[in-house]
C-alpha cells in the first residue's frame, strides 16, 4: 500500500510542483495518472521512488517511511519498486539477457555486481520474464536492434525479474504507435491481473486510461482534480475539469530525448 500525505514539492527555482497531495494506493491498483503537460505527473511519480525528495509530507511504502529511509533502507525499499520511462532506458550496447538481469542488481552486493556474479536462478528468472512480454527468442540479441515496442518490453520484463510490486511508469506508450502501445498496455493488464501488482502509469492517451485502469486520477498544477473509476472519467467531466484541451493532448504530446537517462545511472534506482 502507498500512502501520500500531504506532500509538496518545491523546485529549487521556486515552481511548485506538487501541491499537499493526499492519496491512498492499494496492493493491486491499477492506476492511471492524467492531465495536461505539466500537471505535476512525473513529479508525483518521481516522489514515489525518491527520484526526487519532496518539500513537505510523508510518503508511506507498506507503512515504511520512503521519505526518512536512509540509503540502505532506500535500497532495500525501490528493490520492490520497479520504474520504466517514455525512452526505455535500457543499455542499448549490452544483450537483451544484462538488461533484464539489472532488475536483480538490488539483490547483490557491488562485488557480485560488478563482475556479473549472478545465480543460475536468475538466469531462469531472465528466461521466465521474456516468455511472459514474448520475447523469449531475443535473449541474446543487442537491446538497440530491437524496435521501440520490444524494448519497452524489455523494460517490463526486468522489472519481473526485479521482483517489484509496485511498477511507475513514466509515459512508457507516448514513442509508440497505437498498435504497440496497446500491445505494452496489455503487458501492464497481465501483470497486474496475475501477479497483482500495483500499476501506476502516467499517461497522455484518455482511451487507454479508461481502457485498463481500474481507478484515473488527474491533476492540474500540481493538485488533484479528479480522483475515481474509470467510467467516471467520462469526456464531459474532464472537459469539465480541463476544458477540451485534454482530450487532444495525446494528439501532441512529442518525444522528449531530454527525458533519457545515461546508461551509468541506470541501476541508480536499485542499487
Amino acid at each position: 500500500m502507498i500512502e501520500i500525505k500531504n506532500v509538496t514539492k518545491i523546485f529549487d527555482n521556486g515552481v511548485v510542483g506538487l501541491k499537499d497531495i493526499n492519496l491512498t494506493i492499494q496492493q493491486g491498483e491499477f492506476v492511471c495518472i492524467i492531465g495536461l503537460s505539466g500537471a505535476g505527473k512525473s513529479t508525483l511519480l518521481r516522489s514515489l521512488n525518491r527520484l526526487n525528495d519532496i518539500s513537505q509530507g510523508e510518503i508511506l511504502i507498506n507503512g515504511q517511511s520512503l521519505t526518512k529511509a536512509n540509503s540502505r533502507q532506500l535500497r532495500q525499499m525501490r528493490r520492490h519498486i520497479g520504474m520504466i520511462f517514455q525512452q526505455f532506458n535500457l543499455v542499448k550496447r549490452n544483450t537483451v539477457q544484462k538488461n533484464v538481469l539489472s532488475g536483480r542488481l538490488g539483490y547483490y552486493n557491488n562485488f557480485q555486481s560488478l563482475f556479473g556474479l549472478f545465480s543460475q536462478e536468475d538466469y531462469q528468472r531472465v528466461q521466465t520474464a521474456l516468455e511472459k512480454v514474448g520475447l523469449a527468442d531475443k535473449l541474446k540479441v543487442r537491446s538497440d536492434a530491437l524496435s521501440g515496442g520490444q524494448q519497452q518490453r524489455v523494460s517490463i520484463a526486468r522489472t519481473i525479474v526485479q521482483e517489484a510490486e509496485i511498477i511507475l511508469a513514466d509515459e512508457p506508450v507516448s514513442a509508440l504507435d497505437p498498435v504497440t502501445a496497446e500491445t505494452v498496455m496489455n503487458d501492464f493488464s497481465r501483470l497486474n491481473r496475475e501477479l497483482n501488482r500495483t500499476i501506476i502509469i502516467n499517461i497522455h492517451s484518455i482511451p487507454l486510461a479508461r481502457k485498463y485502469a481500474s481507478r484515473i486520477i488527474g491533476m492540474r498544477d500540481g493538485e488533484i482534480v479528479f480522483d475515481g473509476p474509470a467510467s467516471q472519467a467520462t469526456d464531459a467531466k474532464l472537459s469539465e475539469i480541463y476544458g477540451t484541451e485534454i482530450l487532444q493532448e495525446e494528439a501532441r504530446q512529442i518525444q522528449d530525448p531530454s527525458q533519457e537517462i545515461p546508461d551509468e545511472d541506470l541501476d541508480t534506482l536499485i542499487l
